[in-house]
């Protein structure tokens, strides 16, 4: 955290100490490592320095430049990371030798610029020019690499004395030129700290405290998007930021009437990613409405906390009523779709330190609980039941599980009893099961709502079992899904990156299209190991073009 914070405040001295400190800790033996080959090669490279040294002294007061030179040492964790991301070894590092030299005036250090290409020959693509295009972090100078005496790579840092101040003391360096307040960059920098002070506070009442981590981190690191306005203002982004993202950083209420999104003057979803050089325009409507599918993780419409916070606060601030009204549609349509049935909604309250169903239906519906949340948690509770009946016998394992024929169930009474999950339906872990007595294949384990079951209770009730989940699988088991679409090309390609991207097996796959209707109808078999991965590949795959339904084939 310290680190990256002490760069975006273009605090360089702090930030070389912390980045060395912390790589000696990490990764002690390169530390040393490069250390060792440093010390080795210090005695030659300060006499190369200091010749380096006294040559540019000489050409300075040669020109007229009042300017100081002095060796520079480059830190051991900068070595290694440019040894790592060049895939070199140490001997190829050239900056190892380099000079700094400091000038009065900015028009000084251009023109000591000229006089080191005068002396020696310049290396191409080794030029860049802090000072006309500072860093995100107000860094300024002048960089050049030269073939310097005896041919060697020398590498030349050029800046004012107020800039050198600046790269190493930061926002504190301009107050020892500048009396009267903060300009430019460094204002822009306290606005960046106020405005984080600002989101903890609203952060406070969040349940997940992670998300004050995770918005720090996506502030301070390196990567980031840079997008227009229409009006050409640039907006500076996480990567991976949304139209959503944009709207919220643009104004909260702009984000809470979005409607839709034009990306470089073209129509895109909502949960489209952001990349550098886009223009985005946000189309709104009169009234603020956002939408409850927006806070879902699945569906991608933000990746910020700052924009889910802005959301869940709109929720939370409607009417309890219509909050709980919603969020019972919204849980009831989820456990639907991932086949819970029968869960103690009260007992799940109490899971979140909620009194009853109606404040875990209104929690949803505000947007302070996650669907994903309260199903794992409804999918704990399962697997933790009692079963209905006191007296039945225990049922394990068989000794060699599979994903496919293995199953974690119990039964009170008997062990060592083989088991195999029913073909007809594929339960999975979390969802309500009942056992059925067959011939010659032990138990086999159905989902609740199976049709196979049903026709049982009436025809063979004395085969039937209460059994459960027990632990947490380790397996995987297989699940049918049938997607119902538009016909269009491109459309199984779309299909088969979301389970490539979700790292989802597929066992078998069918399409049939429906030429009168001009749809098409996949059948699509999986290897899930629990709800939340079901839920997850549901929701990426309905969010495809075209794609209007995805469910479980019914058993």
């Amino acid at each position: 955290i310290y680190a990256p914070l002490a760069n975006r405040l273009g605090i360089g001295q702090l930030k070389w100490e912390l980045e060395d400190l912390s790589f000696r800790y990490l990764h002690g033996d390169s530390y040393k490592q490069i250390a060792r080959q440093l010390k080795e090669k210090r005695t030659s490279r300060e006499v190369y320095i200091e010749r380096v040294i006294d040559l540019l002294q000489a050409e300075m007061a040669r020109h007229g430049i009042n300017a100081e030179v002095s060796g520079r040492v480059k830190h051991i964790y900068s070595i290694w990371r440019k040894m790592e991301r060049k895939q070199v070894d140490f001997d190829e590092i050239y900056d190892t030798r380099a000079v700094r030299i400091m000038a009065d005036r900015i028009p000084d250090c251009y023109a000591a610029l000229g006089c080191i290409h005068g002396l020696w020959q310049h290396v191409p693509k080794e030029f860049d020019d802090y000072i006309a295009t500072p860093k995100a972090n107000g860094y300024r100078s002048l960089h050049t690499a030269v073939l310097g005496p005896e041919g060697k790579v020398l590498e030349v840092q050029i800046r004012t004395r107020q800039m050198h101040e600046e790269a190493e003391r930061g926002v504190a360096a301009h107050w020892a030129y500048k009396e009267g307040g903060a300009t430019g960059k460094v204002e822009d920098k306290i606005a960046w700290l106020r405005q984080l002070l600002e989101w903890q506070k609203e952060l406070v009442d969040v349940a997940d405290p992670g998300d004050m981590f995770e918005e720090f981190r996506s502030e301070i690191v390196d990567e980031r998007s840079y997008v227009f306005t229409p009006d050409g203002k640039v907006v500076d982004l996480p990567v991976g930021s949304t139209p959503l993202d944009f709207a919220y950083h643009i104004h909260t209420e702009i984000g809470h009437r979005c409607r839709g999104a034009k990306v470089n003057g073209r129509i895109v979803p909502l949960n489209t990613p952001l990349h550098t050089g886009e223009k985005v325009e946000i189309l709104t409507r009169k009234q603020a409405a956002p939408s409850r599918d927006w806070l879902s993780p699945h569906q991608g419409y933000v990746t910020s906390s700052r924009a889910r916070n802005k959301i869940r606060q709109w929720f939370r601030h409607q009417d309890r009523e219509e909050n709980a009204h919603e969020g019972k549609l919204m849980l009831e349509k989820e456990f639907a779709r991932v086949g819970l049935q029968k869960v103690d909604l009260d007992e799940l309250a109490l899971q979140f330190n909620l009194h009853n169903e109606e404040e875990l239906y209104a929690g949803v519906g505000a947007g302070d609980l996650r669907l994903h949340q309260v199903v794992n948690k409804a999918e704990v509770l399962l697997r933790g039941a009692k079963p209905a009946r006191p007296v039945t016998p225990t049922l394990r394992k068989p000794a060699k599980p599979t994903g496919k024929s293995g199953s974690d169930v119990t039964v009170e009474g008997v062990g060592d009893l083989l088991t195999s999950i029913a073909g007809c339906c594929k339960p999975v872990p979390g969802e309500a099961i009942t056992g059925y007595i067959t011939k010659s294949r032990g138990i086999a384990v159905h989902r609740k709502t199976c049709a196979y079951i049903d026709r049982a209770r009436s025809e063979r009730p004395e085969r039937l079992l209460d059994v459960q989940w027990q632990g947490k699988p380790s397996d995987t088991y297989l699940v049918d899904l049938m997607i119902q679409a538009w016909d269009r090309q491109g459309l199984l390609r779309d299909i088969t990156t979301v389970l490539a991207n979700e790292k989802i097996p597929v066992t078998s796959l069918n399409t049939r299209v429906i030429e009168s209707r001009e749809q098409a109808e996949i059948e699509l078999q999986v290897e899930i190991s629990e709800l939340g991965d079901l839920s997850k590949l549901m929701a990426l795959i309905g969010q495809l073009p075209n794609v209007f339904k995805v469910g479980r084939l019914k058993g």
